[in-house]
This record gives structure tokens, sequence and C-alpha cells, in this order.
């Protein structure tokens, strides 16, 4: 996808961007059937260059989702199942001692993929989770004083399992906050559950999807969905929207600078996958909660009243008023 010199993206390019991302979650919904939205939130990020944090049960399709996407944009993906015994140089790979050379060769770990599941992230140790603080931010890896920088596009898609507790760590708030957005893939409906047992005898790995762009191309979409151009008075909503969450008397803790940053970006692309080149209301709305909702840390008596976050970012996005499309235009 070739860009102009433009500082903001164009109408033409909007509609180039918007006709790929279709054919990205087209391509992607034969593996994953009837989760479109879903789908469509996982490539929100992709191109958001950020992480994906889902929460559901086994199951669902969170492996199927992942390697599925590594194949539409011509990447590799790779799983690493956390344990409590997972070390971080299972992850980020170690140095190994070459007696034939003399020195030291470093062995990278499956961080080195343009699409990493990391299965079950919460039962792992806080210092192996701690491992992908500075790969999730940045985009490499330090080992022994050398740095490694990774390969582009890069996502980590990190699972945990919402109804299993036991044996787990909690993750930290500066962790959840270096996830740009938090989905569940949920259970198919009715329809989608007939035609998955329709193809029983054919596994899900089984299907190889075809690339439909190069990884090339999705570093420029990246690119070029940050030249989406938004009005200063959308700057002004998202601001009074994060500002509410820190006022709102169920939050203890609500969300930080980063979180709206991410909520900018992320309303950008979602904005020129709608094959605009400029962000409405409706977009920052359509983004609000995935994107929130997890950074909110909630006070003790409306968590024990089962108070869901998002439900309190469905509630402030109806008392802050948003500018008109006119003024966002």
């Amino acid at each position: 996808m070739e860009r102009t010199p433009a500082t903001t993206m164009t109408a033409e390019q909007a509609a180039r961007f918007a006709d790929i991302f279709e054919r990205l979650v087209g391509g992607v919904e034969q593996v994953l059937l009837g989760k479109t939205h879903v789908i469509r939130l996982a490539f929100t990020a992709l191109l958001s260059e950020g992480h994906l944090l889902l929460e559901d049960v086994p199951g669902t399709g969170k492996t199927s989702l992942a390697r599925a996407i590594a194949q539409s944009v011509d990447g590799t993906s790779s799983r690493v199942q956390f344990t409590p015994d997972l070390l971080p140089g299972d992850i980020t790979g170690v140095s190994i001692y070459d007696q034939r050379s003399g020195a030291f060769e470093f062995h990278p770990g499956p961080v080195f993929a343009n699409i990493v599941l990391a299965d079950e992230i919460n039962r792992a140790s806080p210092k192996t989770q701690s491992a992908l603080l500075e790969v999730m931010e940045e985009g490499q890896i330090t080992i022994d004083g050398v740095t490694h920088r990774l390969e582009l596009p890069f996502m980590v898609i990190a699972t945990q399992n919402p109804v299993e507790q036991a044996g787990t760590y909690r993750l930290p708030e500066a962790q959840l906050d270096r996830f740009i957005m938090r989905a569940s893939i949920g259970y198919p409906d009715h329809a989608s559950t007939l035609r998955i047992l329709e193809g029983a005898e054919h596994r899900a790995h089984d299907l190889v999807l075809p690339p439909v762009v190069p990884a090339a191309t999705v570093v420029e979409m990246a690119a070029a969905a940050r030249t989406v151009h938004v009005d200063p008075s959308i700057n002004d909503y998202v601001s009074r929207l994060v500002e509410s969450t820190r006022n709102a008397p169920e939050v203890r803790l609500g969300v930080s600078v980063r979180g709206a940053l991410a909520m900018v970006r992320t309303a950008k692309t979602y904005a020129a996958a709608a094959g605009r080149h400029y962000v409405v209301p409706d977009d920052v709305k359509s983004v609000a909660g995935p994107v929130l909702a997890h950074r909110l840390i909630l006070d003790a008596e409306a968590e024990f009243d089962g108070v869901d976050p998002a439900n309190v970012i469905a509630g402030l996005l109806i008392e802050t008023p948003p500018p008109s499309d006119r003024q966002a235009v």
C-alpha cells in the first residue's frame, strides 16, 4: 500500500486501507466463524501497533485466531504456554557459550515472531510476566546487555481464563496498561456452531489461509493509520472521557495518559478501516470499552457489589457529551 508524502491520510488512501482491512477480516472469518467483531478488534490492535488481551474460557479459538492473523499477513507465529515454572529466558531466548568459537551465541526465544500467543499468561510468575514488558513497549529485547530488535509487524495476543483463578498471578496494572485492547471471543452462535460441526472432520490447524498481504504492507498500513486526521474536538472528547474515569465513584484508579493515547490511536485505525480519513465521535465510542475497561481499578466495595468495568465505561459514554460530527470533520 503506497503512501504519498502528505502529512494526513487522503480519502483515496482511506478507501484502499478499508479494502485491505475487510479482506484481512474476511480471511480470518474462515477460521473463526461468526466472530467478525473480535476479528476486527484484533486487526485494529495490530494496525494500531498494540497488543491484545483475550479473557476467555478454553476452547473458544484463541490459538486459531493468532495463527490465522499471522497467516493472513504472511508472517510468523509462536505460542508460549505460560506455567508457574516458566523462566524469562524461555520466552526471550538465552545466550549459550559456544566452545568452538569461544564466544556466547544468542538463541532467540519464541517472542521473536510477528504474532506471539502468550497462552494463560497469568499462570506464570510475575518475574516471567515482566519479561514481556520491554518487548511490548519498545519492540526489542535486551539480553546480557545486548539489544535485539524484533521484526515488524509485532503483536502479543495474551490470554487468561476469567473463571479458573486458582494458582494464577494477577497481571499488574503496569502490564495491563500495555495491552491496547481487551476482548473476549465467546462461544459461537447456533448457526456458526452448526457450520463448525459440519466440518468436524477437519481440524482448525489443518486449514492454512493464503496470505492476503505481505508483512511489509501491514507495516505501511500501520504507518498510514497514524496519519488519520483527528480534530481538536475529538482530543477534547477523549480527554474528558479519561478524566471522567478518574472521578467515577466506583473507580479507585482511572485511566492513565497511555490509555488516552491508545484511545486516539485505535480510533484512527477504526476510522481508516471504515474508509474515512478522519475520526468521528462514533469511532471513539466503538473502541472505548475494549481500550479503557481493563485499565480501571475499581473500588473494593464496587468489586464486592459485582460492578463491571465495561458497564462503568458505558455509563460514562452516556454522561459525557460528544462533539458533533460537523465539529470533528
